[in-house]
């Protein structure tokens, strides 16, 4: 109620992506798709795999809709669409082909989601929208079953026994990414409402972005997710130092400012330099036991130029060899590159620093034509790049691959082909479609005044 613009209209269509960021989200917990054995992992969850199925098709039926728009897409994401090809023909050599597929076809609902929601005839209406909707049911409904229905929202951890807080998910860590991704998405509402005029500031999205916003601190500081908080903290100061037109226009300073954080990162983690900072973070140098893990099934990809297929390693005999010497059964790498390499090998590495850097250089132009939203879009892919050093973020059903690509995907600068004309960004288009409607009115209005009182045009 607070956050709604009576004055813009989304397509209905935007629930599909809604409803599907939910259930990556929300999934393994309320429909009890987490494997308990190695078998459970090769059949997955039936009425999860349905539900999704559905809202794939329908979220296809509503691209083909779109027409000229999606291929004006398409056309201008090479990179992604090679990128996903290669996932599709490594299927082939996967010891489970017809898994395989299967999981590479759910995969695929990812990119149209996004599309969806970048297709939209109000995109940035729809972006704002999407974003909010989820926020305002995943975060309260979070505090809300931490705080009155332990059973719920409290978890045990089996080795010590030691309480943490999940909300609406499995387990913590995706509790901090609901914290990560919708926290920036209010704190860049909060932020770009500040920024308005005293006259036309509305104070109610300020006041509900707001109160999500000191939600998701709460639940930071509930659910100890050290990961999602360094990248919110980064993420945040992008999405404000971006926000200030003069340094917005300096390309060369929002490179030194990206180059910085990935540094920083990269030395925090993997380089002796950072030992100091991730243990005041409250972490091991061992990452909790994650590199370890890397030191043990980096070998095990068989080819290394093609992996063992896509989404393919953590199957079969590896994973029963993994979860026999491993007590808490890990079923991923806790890092996105290494995840990329044990499925598609270096090829799909390769793959994917092309979908990075292109991505990144779409990223850039959407910010210099359209800095409020290209703020948000080059904050989310930042975040999915460094969010992967430990957490693997570029994988199916992960909401920080989702906003990944909704930052790394490029769009129309100019008009698109079989479309009224839209401007050279997310903004630009919304209030097109604002004039168009208005132009229509008066159009009509012109021909009401001609017609005669019988009701038939004047001659």
């Amino acid at each position: 109620m607070f956050d709604r613009d009576r004055k813009v209209r989304t397509s209905k269509a935007l629930w599909i992506p809604i409803v599907w960021m939910l259930l990556a989200v929300v999934a393994s917990k309320w429909l009890q798709s987490a494997p308990r054995n190695a078998i459970d992992q090769l059949e997955g969850n039936p009425l999860q795999r349905s539900i999704f199925t559905g809202l794939l098709a329908i979220g296809v039926i509503v691209l083909v809709g779109r027409g000229r728009k999606v291929l004006t897409l398409l056309r201008m994401n090479g990179p992604i669409l090679l990128f996903f090809s290669y996932c599709a023909v490594s299927t082939l050599w996967s010891d489970y082909p017809d898994v395989a597929f299967k999981r590479w076809i759910k995969a695929l609902g990812d990119l149209v989601m996004a599309m969806i929601i970048l297709t939209d005839p109000e995109p940035l209406a729809a972006l704002k929208r999407f974003l909010a909707r989820i926020a305002f049911l995943l975060v309260p409904v979070s505090i809300l079953l931490i705080k009155y229905y332990p059973d719920l929202g409290l978890a045990y951890r089996f080795q010590d026994g030691r309480q943490v807080f999940v909300g609406v998910t499995n387990d913590k860590n995706m509790l901090g990414v609901i914290c990560l991704l919708f926290g920036l998405g209010a704190a860049w509402r909060v932020l770009h409402a500040l920024r308005e005029p005293q006259h036309s500031r509305s104070k109610r999205p300020l006041i509900a972005h707001g109160v999500i916003l000191a939600m998701v601190f709460w639940l930071f500081w509930k659910a100890n997710s050290m990961t999602s908080l360094a990248c919110f903290v980064l993420a945040s100061g992008l999405i404000v130092a971006t926000s200030l037109p003069a340094l917005a226009r300096k390309r060369a300073v929002v490179h030194l400012l990206v180059a910085t954080m990935l540094t920083v990162a990269s030395l925090a983690l993997f380089l002796d330099v950072g030992t100091g900072l991730v243990e005041t973070l409250g972490r091991d140098p061992t990452l909790t036991g994650r590199t370890e893990l890397w030191k043990e099934i980096v070998g095990m990809t068989g080819n290394p130029w093609f992996g063992t297929g896509f989404e393919s390693f953590w199957m079969g005999p590896r994973l029963d060899k993994i979860w026999s010497e491993h007590w808490w059964h890990p079923n991923e790498a806790h890092n996105g590159y290494l995840e990329v390499f044990l499925n598609l090998g270096w090829t799909g590495m390769i793959l994917l620093g092309v979908v990075i850097v292109t991505g990144y250089r779409n990223a850039i132009g959407m910010l210099r034509r359209d800095p409020k939203a290209g703020g948000l879009m080059l904050a989310y892919f930042v975040v999915g790049v460094i969010y992967s050093f430990t957490e693997a973020g570029f994988r199916l059903l992960n909401p920080v691959w989702i906003t990944f690509m909704l930052g790394a995907i490029a769009v129309p600068k100019g008009p698109v082909p079989g479309t009224s004309g839209a401007r050279d960004s997310l903004t630009d288009v919304a209030a097109q479609n604002v004039e168009l409607r208005k132009l229509k009115a008066n159009r009509f209005g012109e021909i009401a005044r001609y017609k005669s009182p019988s009701g038939s045009l004047g001659q």
